[in-house]
């Protein structure tokens, strides 16, 4: 699973241009069900999104796919962690311990 933290390097101004496109690629990516939640940072200086069932390598080709990154307004930090404890309603994400 991964955390996918964004941080904006341009004024609000400009990430709220793209905002638009940004929600458009958000959604597929629900629609695919790889993401699980996102939302905004407070104070709102970015964002992040939790996501699951793809590599490392999938996880960074999306974030590079993301219009705020592509329009070099956002800048992204992921990091892999193994969701071995969950919510029941997160149940189907559970993953097992690496030996």
């Amino acid at each position: 699973m991964f955390v996918m933290e964004l941080t904006y390097t341009a004024p609000l101004e400009a990430v709220e241009e793209h905002m638009d496109a940004h929600i458009a690629w958000l959604g597929g990516h629900y629609a695919s069900g790889v993401f699980l939640a996102s939302g905004r940072k407070v104070p709102r200086e970015g964002g992040v999104i939790l996501a699951g069932g793809v590599s490392r390598a999938e996880i960074e080709k999306i974030a590079a796919e993301d219009p705020f990154a592509v329009a070099g307004v956002c800048a992204y930090r992921i990091t892999e962690f193994i969701a071995t404890r969950t919510s029941a309603d997160l149940a189907a994400v559970r993953e097992a311990p690496l030996s």
